[in-house]
């Protein structure tokens, strides 16, 4: 009971933060996303030149340095990895051009409900039915094999690589590109966003929440620990901006940040959620286990990083307008390169004797 009372707080001060972050300058509904500060980070450092999403968030960089203080506070940090690093990086690249169709990680899809954006509600059902089919994968003993202790300082470079970060976006170099309109010039101050980045990263990490974990938990094992701080993040993120007058409001249309297409809001969070099961973890998760000197998620954030630098510069990632011809086709071959990976990782054809 104490581990299911903890991890319902840790879902509504979740929630709650993601709230404050918007009164205070996020665009609405992202108090918090993976999938798309990434993508402004990318940006910022000219990994791609769409000029509306471009800033080093501060978010980020907390979530896996708070991560990583906590692993080390808790003597559960260690340096390990070579688990599959090439298709766990492609899985990544896969993982953002399925979040950048729909315009949102899981951790954002929940917080776009507890906005009353009824387009996540479709996004949630497809990210069930992608999860639903990595499960089968798993029943079929898919796996990319076991990882093995590194060298010590692999685990740590990540997380020093985000202090860097921090320092450059406080130095502000000529070298960076910072949005002037748009998603990428909407956010809170420094340091709140960084205060808030350490306090979820190391609550995460305590509790292992995970957007994926509490699907895949209850559909196999009948556990409702993890989905239970899943619900408590839309309850509690409602609640929060209902109270700070941040708007909500239950309609499809005119959603901050986001668009009408339910097809390909759907199919877009299936390649989500199926990619997302093969990794182990949501994106949430990966940053969180890359904090605690994982390196196998360490190339997963690479990989969404890299993603992020291709949705835009091949016009990959959708608008407010809806999806691109070049996402549409994107997203299908993504599906496809899961599915060759599901089969070739599992036992589905090796023949029965």
């Amino acid at each position: 009971m104490n581990k299911k009372v903890g991890i319902i707080l840790t879902g509504g001060i979740i929630g709650l933060i993601a709230a404050i972050l918007v009164k205070f300058g996020n665009p609405a509904n992202m108090g918090f996303c993976i999938a798309c500060f990434i993508r402004d980070i990318a940006g910022s450092l000219g990994f791609h030149r769409a000029e509306v999403v471009q800033y080093i968030r501060p978010e980020i960089i907390g979530l896996i340095v708070g991560a990583y203080l906590m692993a080390i506070y808790k003597k559960e940090f260690s340096s390990k990895g070579g688990s599959a690093p090439i298709t766990r990086f492609f899985l990544g690249i896969a993982v953002m051009i399925g979040a950048l169709m729909f315009l949102g990680c899981p951790l954002r899809m929940v917080l776009r409900i507890g906005g009353g954006d009824l387009n996540a509600v479709v996004g949630l059902g497809g990210f069930i039915v992608g999860i639903a089919v990595g499960i089968f994968f798993l029943n079929k003993e898919f796996s990319l094999k076991r990882n093995y202790k590194v060298s010590k300082i692999d685990g740590h470079v990540l997380p020093i690589v985000n202090v860097g970060l921090l320092i450059l976006l406080l130095a502000a170099p000529a070298f960076l590109f910072f949005s002037s309109k748009g998603p990428g010039a909407m956010a809170a101050p420094i340091w709140m966003a960084l205060l808030a980045g350490l306090v979820v990263g190391a609550l995460a990490q305590r509790t292992r929440l995970c957007m994926v974990g509490g699907t895949r938990d209850l559909i196999m094992f009948k556990d409702n620990y993890l989905l239970l701080g899943f619900l408590s993040i839309i309850v509690f993120s409602f609640i929060g901006n209902l109270v700070l007058k941040n708007g909500v409001a239950f309609t499809f249309a005119n959603q901050p940040v986001a668009h009408s297409d339910g097809l390909w809001n759907f199919i877009g969070m299936i390649l989500v959620g199926w990619a997302s099961v093969l990794l182990g973890g949501c994106p949430l998760r990966q940053l969180i286990l890359a904090g605690e000197g994982n390196t196998d998620s360490g190339i997963v954030f690479l990989g969404l990083f890299v993603g992020a630098g291709v949705a835009h510069n091949f016009k990959l990632a959708s608008s407010p307008n809806g999806p691109t011809p070049n996402g549409q086709i994107a997203v299908i071959i993504c599906l496809v390169a899961v599915l060759i990976i599901s089969i070739i990782n599992s036992n589905i054809l090796k023949k029965e004797r």
